[in-house]
């Protein structure tokens, strides 16, 4: 017997589920979460003859719907969150899939690897988020010769002490712009681990913490991988979040041109109208909140059975790990907060699976050659894996 209050898997008869006008996408065509993707494969269809996919976006949740069932108590820190894809929205056209990727990783202290083109404003997307939430933010420009000390910065001898002084370095902040992360070796890829997962930089032994709020949101460019370094699975696997930034539909960029052509400046927020409308400590009273969301054991084994079949499916030659099994479920607990919901339901693990677990998969070579994406693999995934009722 569920132990949760019973949520339709698909929308209710008559179109898309309904959704907290404070998350309307600004978008067209923007998919809702809970709703099957129309190019799933059918389950007996071989996960390598799935229909192609559409735009990247797609897969990733952009606007929580309505409570079907008992919603949770109203909670300021809520109100104050789901404002902020409308003042983002005031310099930052779309994207609303990179808001609620970014929202969710901050909620859940996780890091976030942004996925895009040139152009489609990821260092403007986390500056305006750092600007709304009141956060300190530093961007990282990596290259090929940047150095670890670069990163997290240095000890410097000071000739009127005769003394070594820690010089921090631009991890030190809430939100650091890693951007185009696999242009630096994997020595300095690496400087950032500790900062990461400990929380902390250690200088000769010296562990020295950074601030809190904090998160890394590394961008890299999905087209160009010469002269790159990947990142290896280790270092992937230690980001809460991969999120997909397509290029904006024809309306949405006609909105951009608009915008530039009546004087905005992507360098002066203040003069867009951007103002802050929540702070840390807004976030820390929706951790709280967000840890007392419920998750049932029904819930808790859909969630590994997903994880489970990435670990057999003929595709694949690396699964999810059991780390990747609890970021689900982590990101699945802020959603449902997000949607206003005292519980996890199914359809909440299947809205994040996507963002959630795509670059914790590796392809067999086969199936690459074959033209197998990750995203089609989960997709045959959630098509067969049984949900709970």
């Amino acid at each position: 017997m569920s132990q949760y209050p019973h949520t339709p898997a698909g929308p209710p008869a008559g179109g898309q589920p309904s959704g907290d006008e404070r998350f309307q996408p600004h978008g067209p065509h923007q998919q809702q979460p809970g709703v099957p993707h129309q190019s799933q494969p059918e389950p007996h269809q071989p996960e390598h003859q799935g229909a192609p996919l559409g735009p990247p976006a797609e897969h990733d949740p952009v606007a929580p719907s309505a409570p079907s069932g008992p919603a949770a108590e109203e909670s300021p820190a809520r109100a104050k969150l789901a404002a902020l894809r409308t003042e983002i929205g005031k310099a930052v056209v779309g994207q609303d899939a990179a808001v609620t990727g970014l929202v969710i990783g901050l909620l859940c202290q996780g890091h976030v690897l942004l996925e895009g083109v040139p152009g489609v404003a990821k260092t403007l997307l986390v500056r305006t988020l750092a600007a709304t939430l009141k956060l300190g933010t530093k961007r990282v420009q990596f290259t090929p010769d940047l150095m670890p000390g670069d990163v997290t910065g240095s000890l410097v001898y000071d000739a009127r002490t005769a003394e070594f002084h820690f010089r921090e370095g631009p991890v030190f902040t809430n939100l650091m712009l890693a951007d185009e992360i696999n242009r630096t070796p994997p020595k300095t890829q690496a400087a950032l681990l500790e900062a990461m997962e400990e929380r902390q930089v250690s200088v000769e032994g010296d562990p020295k913490p950074v601030p809190d709020p904090f998160m890394v949101i590394a961008t890299q460019n999905p087209i160009e991988y010469e002269g790159t370094y990947p990142l290896p699975e280790a270092q992937l696997d230690r980001f809460l979040l991969k999120v997909l930034l397509p290029i904006p539909e024809r309306e949405q960029e006609i909105e951009v041109l608009n915008r530039h052509t009546h004087g905005f400046d992507p360098r002066d927020l203040q003069a867009a109208g951007v103002s802050v409308v929540a702070g840390p400590e807004d976030l820390a009273d929706a951790r709280a909140e967000i840890a007392q969301v419920q998750i049932s054991r029904e819930v808790i084994g859909y969630a590994v059975d997903i994880v489970r079949a990435t670990r057999t499916s003929p595709s694949l030659a690396q699964g999810v790990s059991p780390r990747g099994a609890t970021a689900l479920l982590r990101t699945a607990r802020a959603w449902a907060w997000l949607s206003g919901r005292s519980y996890v339901t199914p359809d909440d693990v299947k809205a994040l699976t996507h963002t959630t677990l795509r670059h914790r998969v590796q392809l067999q070579a086969e199936a690459e050659l074959e033209g197998v994406t990750a995203e089609s693999v989960l997709d045959g995934i959630l098509a067969t894996v049984p949900v709970p009722r």
